[in-house]
């Protein structure tokens, strides 16, 4: 039996995704100790979740190779939601790049729907 973790649809509606500063998904984990990432993870997760993606839950981020696919996974679900062309490079931005990667990956999200 194979499990697919998202939907066949190209692109879904991004009403669901909340405005959120870079700057704060950047600077937040850091002052945190690494909290807020996780937080943020789990919240945009629920959010595309709830926008057409299925991505598994967030405490596989904990598992250390599980992590690894689950980021995959995650960057499919914005490939999805946003329709953004490539899913590996989000993943890179976010295995590579930690806290930064992820304010990028923010600030994409901001950019694909409009504010208000």
């Amino acid at each position: 039996m194979t499990t697919t973790f998202l939907a066949p649809t190209s692109r879904i509606t991004t009403a669901a995704l909340e405005h959120r500063s870079p700057a704060a998904v950047f600077f937040l984990p850091i002052i945190t100790f690494g909290i807020y990432g996780i937080v943020w993870f789990a919240k945009t997760r629920g959010e595309l979740n709830r926008a057409g993606a299925s991505i598994p839950t967030t405490w596989c981020i904990i598992v250390p190779v599980l992590s690894i696919f689950w980021l995959v996974w995650f960057a499919q679900g914005i490939k999805l939601v946003t329709g953004k062309p490539s899913a590996v490079g989000t993943s890179l931005l976010l295995v590579l790049l930690g806290g930064l990667g992820a304010a990028i990956v923010q600030n994409d999200l901001n950019k694909s729907y409009p504010v208000g």
